[in-house]
């Protein structure tokens, strides 16, 4: 069992998905597969094909579509689940646990087509690896760098949900999130779900020194004046918009240079953190 973490320090308690529970999903998913496929070539039959090269051609075609095009499609919109997987609670995440793409799904439906499929290796290649591998991939996995995992949320961790303060916007988007760890941040998460029902000294001694930790693994300092409620919450909502747009990667914007006298002059830093025992809610 692993405890993979989204973007947003939501943790999710996750069992890698037993081989069992694998095959069986791949069962299902085959005879989805198996009956569309067999109904369009009766369907294709019945129209009749111009001759016995396009009827192959035709087969070819359809085991394609049916093979490589209906999981692709459905792990791709369907966020790494088939009706296979559904059916077996199971779920292809990345290994930093976000959602897969296209790239990904393309990745490890073609390896499996194609080198685990039965004919080739009779899926011995990836039964074999899936055993051996610490995490229980397959072929596909490792090229794609995915994992098939038991769908499991951790409770109490979901109540609350990040959303930037709108003074801190332009703040947040030159922060240096790169030394927040995990733990930290899913230490976060857990105090503004529970600060409501805290009491004012417990909640400013906690979120205090949260704040400090967070300060100093990031950079730069929150604008002075900060309240830490909202320092925090910040962090969490930038973390989650970055984790959102790697998953989903766009060319980033090109901009001219701005002209010498328009650029800003130095300012002062501003205290690292919000001072100590200043963590309150908004009112």
């Amino acid at each position: 069992m692993s405890q993979l973490v989204t973007g947003e320090a939501v943790a999710l308690d996750l069992r890698e998905a037993a081989l069992p529970s694998r095959l069986l999903a791949a069962f299902i998913d085959g005879l989805v597969q198996g009956g569309v496929f067999y109904f369009l070539v009766f369907v294709f039959l019945a129209v009749g094909a111009p001759s016995a090269a396009a009827g192959v051609a035709i087969t070819i075609v359809l085991f394609l579509g049916t093979g490589l095009g209906y999981p692709v499609a459905m792990e791709t919109l369907w966020r790494g689940k088939t009706l296979g997987k559904a059916a077996m609670g199971l779920r292809v995440v990345r290994v930093d646990s976000g959602p897969i793409v296209f790239r990904q799904a393309f990745v490890r439906v073609i390896i499996g087509l194609f080198v685990e499929l039965p004919g080739i290796t009779l899926y011995s290649a990836g039964v074999i690896c899936s055993l051996v591998n610490s995490r229980g991939k397959r072929l596909g996995d490792l090229a794609a760098g995915t994992i098939v995992i038991q769908e499991r949320v951790t409770g109490g961790t979901q109540q609350f949900y990040a959303v930037m303060p709108p003074p801190l916007i332009p703040w947040a988007q030159t922060l240096d999130l790169s030394g927040l760890p995990d733990d930290l941040a899913l230490s976060v998460r857990s105090f503004l779900a529970r600060a409501p029902q805290m009491s004012d000294a417990s909640r400013a001694d906690l979120g205090g020194r949260l704040a400090a930790a967070v300060g100093a693994v990031t950079a730069p300092p929150p604008p002075p004046g900060t309240p830490g409620w909202a320092y925090l919450t910040a962090i969490l909502a930038e973390r989650r918009r970055r984790a959102e747009l790697a998953a989903v990667p766009v060319p980033p914007p090109s901009y001219a240079p701005a002209p010498p006298a328009l650029q800003a002059s130095p300012q002062p830093d501003p205290p690292a953190v919000p001072p100590e025992g200043g963590f309150h809610l908004p009112g």
